[in-house]
C-alpha cells in the first residue's frame, strides 16, 4: 500500500458544477477544438512539454502546474483549472496518489470522450511507496508512447506526424541515456544522500550507493518528520563525510531538510539541487541532462 502527502483541493460549490456540467454538454463531436488542435491539459508540465513535443502545431497544451517554487503535493486547484479540464480531449496527470486533486477536476466535469493519460499506470518501473515515475528514462518513454497512441485515437488524420514526433523524442532521449551511462562508468557504488526519495529512479541506473535510510526520505517525501533514528543516522553520515554529494529536492523544504543541508555546506559536501516540477524554459531532456550534469560535477570534486 503506498502513503502520500495529503494533497488538498478546491470544493466546488453547485454553481461551478452546474458551469462544468453545461461545459461538458457542449463538447465537440469530433474531439478536437474548432481552429482544429487537440485541447490538452496536463497536470504537471513536464507531462505537458512531452504533448507539445508530440503534438507540434496539431496540439494546444495548457500545463496546470509549472511553478517550481510551488510544492506539487499541496496545490489547491481551482475554477480556472476546472475549465481547462471541462474542456480538454486529453488530460495528462501522473496519477498513483500524486495528484489526486486532478482527479477532483476530472470527476466534476464528465465527458465519456474525453481521453485520461496516468503517467504511473503506464510506467513499466514503479519503486517502492515512489509516485516519481518520470525521473525514469524508460518509464518517460513508455508514457510518451502513450500520449502518442492517444494523440493518434483523437486525431487519426496526422497520425503519421505523432509517429514521427514520438520517434524524434525517443531518440533525444539517447543524450539522457549516455550521460547516466557516463556516469555509472565512472561513479558506479559511490555513496550518496538524498533528502527524499524522488532521485531513487535514477540513483539505481546511476548506479549510486544511496546509504540515507529510506524511511528518513519516505518521510521527508509525505511531508512527515522522519523518524528520531532516521534523522541521527542521516546527520551522521553527513558530519562524519560517508557521502560524496547530498541531492536534495529544492520544493520539499524543511527544517529537517534545512539542517542535512546546512551540515553538508559546512563539510564542503557538494549539493545536488533536483526539483519535480520542469524549471521555465526548459524541456524534459534539457531539464534532465542539467541535473545530471550538476551531479557529475559534484561527484568529481
Amino acid at each position: 500500500m503506498f502513503f502520500y502527502r495529503k494533497v488538498s483541493a478546491v470544493l466546488f460549490v453547485p454553481i461551478i458544477f452546474l458551469f462544468l456540467l453545461s461545459a461538458c454538454g457542449s463538447s465537440i463531436s469530433n474531439n478536437s477544438s474548432s481552429s482544429g488542435t487537440v485541447q490538452i491539459v496536463a497536470a504537471e508540465n513536464f507531462y505537458g512539454d512531452i504533448a507539445q513535443q508530440l503534438g507540434r502545431e496539431h496540439v494546444s497544451v495548457q500545463s496546470i502546474l509549472s511553478d517550481p517554487n510551488i510544492d506539487p503535493h499541496t496545490y489547491e486547484s481551482n475554477i480556472n483549472n476546472a475549465r481547462a479540464v471541462s474542456a480538454a480531449n486529453l488530460v495528462i496527470e501522473n496519477g498513483g496518489g500524486y495528484d489526486d486533486w486532478m482527479e477532483k477536476l476530472l470527476s466534476s466535469s464528465p465527458n465519456q470522450k474525453r481521453l485520461v493519460v496516468k503517467g504511473y499506470e503506464s510506467a513499466p518501473t514503479k519503486l517502492q511507496d515512489n509516485e516519481h515515475v518520470w525521473y525514469n528514462i524508460d518509464n518517460i518513454q513508455a508514457i510518451a508512447q502513450t500520449i502518442a497512441d492517444k494523440l493518434k485515437s483523437l486525431d487519426a488524420a496526422h497520425a503519421a506526424d505523432y509517429d514521427a514526433n514520438f520517434q524524434a523524442f525517443k531518440q533525444s532521449l539517447g543524450q539522457v541515456r549516455q550521460k547516466i551511462r557516463a556516469i555509472h562508468d565512472r561513479y558506479n557504488g559511490t555513496p550518496v544522500g538524498l533528502t527524499e526519495t524522488i532521485f531513487l529512479y535514477q540513483t539505481g541506473p546511476l548506479g549510486l550507493k544511496v546509504v540515507t535510510p529510506f524511511e528518513f526520505q519516505k518521510a521527508v517525501a509525505e511531508g512527515n518528520d522522519p523518524p528520531a533514528d532516521s534523522v541521527v543516522a542521516a546527520e551522521n553520515q553527513v558530519r562524519q563525510k560517508q557521502i560524496k554529494v547530498l541531492i536534495y529536492n529544492q520544493q520539499t523544504i524543511s527544517s529537517v531538510t534545512t539542517k542535512v543541508q546546512d551540515d553538508a555546506k559546512a563539510e564542503q559536501i557538494p549539493l545536488i539541487p533536483v526539483t519535480e516540477t520542469m524549471p521555465p524554459s526548459k524541456t524534459y531532456q534539457t531539464w534532465m541532462l542539467d541535473q545530471l550534469n550538476a551531479l557529475e560535477t559534484g561527484l568529481g570534486k
